[in-house]
């Protein structure tokens, strides 16, 4: 008799059930998107105020913030302090080029390392002609550390498409502060996809800082091919002449740190490259935050300047960003995720 009662009641739970389930509407792609569609436009800008001796300058309050964009003050709708953890990309260039520098990079890493904070954390990338996540993000110092003393040199410099996948891929979608600090020569010679003006131009829809720092390999590579004083040419992978990729290498990386507010820094030793990273390091943890929500319509490329009311210092922030609704990014995405299904199933 149990039996049966049981057996009667777990159909009549699946009756219930299958009723239910049918009177609920199929998900389409169109109506996903629809749901997705709030209000995320929140524009975050990390700021620096520092004295007329570079120190950087702490306990400032909201009230003493002033954004303005395309001249027009804002309202401030969110405001950090400079005591909150942030995460940093730790983009390391192990391409072949790197070869000889090696070990002076994974040392000046290491070093940058110890200047974080215990809650900081951590994005390690190595690329060359492709790109490896050394490690995932983390605070696990030991975890970093065996990350960084496992890379390796070989193959191009997909410059470009590192940047765009960090950029794209991992650092919109995490909140808080956040900083990219790129340790590379800067000359591409393998991406495929990315260019020097699309990064430049995704690296503006992100709030995070962009510290490029670069090393030159200029000399050990005109010295490994014996031509240093040779009236040859040395031309890189793609055929270009070595200055001319060195020059607009340099352009890059210094549009890249101005952009988006960062520090652009040029390492020519050992020495100077633990300054650097300790430098980057103070900046990050003296840094406030501060966000408004930008109106829709208009010119995608805004400009943004922050005053401070506190006597004799200077303030450091991006001065443009590329504004993309929340909806123009929700259709961006899904369109390429869309794309992405149909090539799957060959279509």
């Amino acid at each position: 008799m149990n039996k049966l009662r049981y057996t009667a009641l777990f159909s009549l739970l699946i009756l219930v059930s299958a009723a239910a389930a049918a009177q609920k509407k199929p998900s389409t792609p169109d109506q996903d998107v629809e749901v997705l569609r709030i209000n995320t436009n929140l524009v975050t800008v990390p700021v620096s105020v520092a004295d007329r001796q570079g120190r950087f300058i702490a306990g400032l309050n909201e009230a003493q913030f002033h954004l303005y964009e395309n001249g027009v003050e804002q309202k401030i709708a969110f405001f950090d302090n400079a005591e909150s953890p942030f995460t940093v990309a730790l983009l390391l260039d192990t391409s072949d080029s790197t070869k000889a520098r090696l070990s002076e990079i994974q040392h000046a890493a290491l070093a940058f390392l110890d200047q974080l904070r215990e809650n900081d954390r951590v994005l390690v990338v190595c690329f060359d002609n492709q790109i490896r996540v050394a490690s995932e993000i983390t605070s696990d110092r030991q975890k970093l550390r065996d990350a960084i003393a496992q890379a390796r040199t070989g193959g191009g410099t997909g410059l470009y498409n590192t940047v765009d996948e960090v950029v794209n891929q991992r650092l919109k979608k995490i909140s808080g502060r956040k900083a990219v600090v790129l340790f590379t020569d800067g000359v591409d010679t393998s991406s495929t996809g990315a260019t020097y003006e699309s990064t430049l131009y995704t690296a503006q829809e992100i709030d995070a800082l962009v510290f490029p720092i670069q090393y030159n390999t200029y000399t050990d590579l005109t010295a490994s091919t014996n031509m240093a004083n040779s009236s040859m040419q040395v031309v890189t992978a793609k055929g270009e002449r070595m200055d001319v990729a060195y020059a607009r290498a340099n352009r890059y990386l210094r549009s890249l740190g101005d952009r988006t507010g960062g520090r652009f820094y040029n390492a020519e030793s050992v020495k100077r490259l633990t300054e650097i990273f300790s430098a980057i390091a103070q900046e990050l943890r003296q840094q406030y935050s501060i966000g408004y929500y930008p109106a829709d319509g208009g010119k995608t490329e805004r400009t943004i300047k922050v005053k401070v009311d506190a006597p004799d210092v200077t303030v450091r922030a991006r001065k443009a960003f590329r504004y993309r609704s929340a909806n123009e990014r929700i259709d961006k995405q899904y369109g390429l995720l869309s794309q992405t299904r149909a090539r799957r199933l060959g279509r």
